[in-house]
């Protein structure tokens, strides 16, 4: 991503990256080891991105945003709330009520923490983007303080009868992100 990012040029065109990670815990860089209760033998990597400590694994649909804000015409604050909006209109088309936390990125279903955001911006450009838990074992959260955030609780899709896997569900987000972005100036590649 950052490569990616180095490269670019006004003509670039935006990209979508999706993945899903082998156990991981990755500290932004306002991360503090404080959070981190218990890592056990879960690697923990520094990210460039900002906020404080996630856990990315099998089962959590992640998707990476490499777009030029300069030409979408979108701040730092734009594009937060483009991303929850998204996630929010994926997780309705699943019958799930989620919502924003005032102070707190991500999308939220029931106050436990769905999908959680991690971003940087270089040169107007943005890289790094969004985690959704799908069907992953949530026990790693329980070793951390998620998003620094003591006693936050995580829930998942398969928590709220979504008999989805991560591929699915990225590739139905990803659709969401193309129509919203494509009304808009020129198509990322996926």
């Amino acid at each position: 991503m950052r490569a990616f990012t180095a490269r670019r040029t006004a003509r670039t065109p935006d990209e979508i990256w999706l993945v899903e990670h082998e156990p991981v815990y990755t500290l932004g860089l306002a991360g503090r080891a404080r959070h981190l209760l218990d890592p056990g033998s879960i690697p923990v990597l520094r990210s460039d991105r900002g906020g404080q400590v996630t856990y990315h694994g099998p089962g959590q649909a992640v998707i990476y945003l490499l777009l030029d804000l300069r030409r979408l015409g979108w701040g730092v604050r734009a594009l937060v709330e483009r991303m929850e909006a998204v996630t929010l209109e994926l997780l309705a088309g699943f019958g799930i009520a989620a919502a924003r936390r005032p102070g707190a990125p991500g999308v939220y279903v029931d106050g436990a923490k769905i999908a959680s955001l991690g971003l940087r911006v270089r040169r107007g450009c943005s890289y790094h983007g969004l985690a959704i838990n799908v069907d992953l074992d949530l026990a790693p959260f329980q070793r951390i303080e998620p998003c620094g955030m003591r006693g936050l609780a995580v829930t998942r899709l398969a928590d709220h009868d979504v008999a989805l896997d991560a591929d699915a569900v990225a590739a139905r987000w990803v659709d969401i992100w193309v129509e919203r972005l494509t009304a808009g100036k020129g198509a990322p590649r996926t």
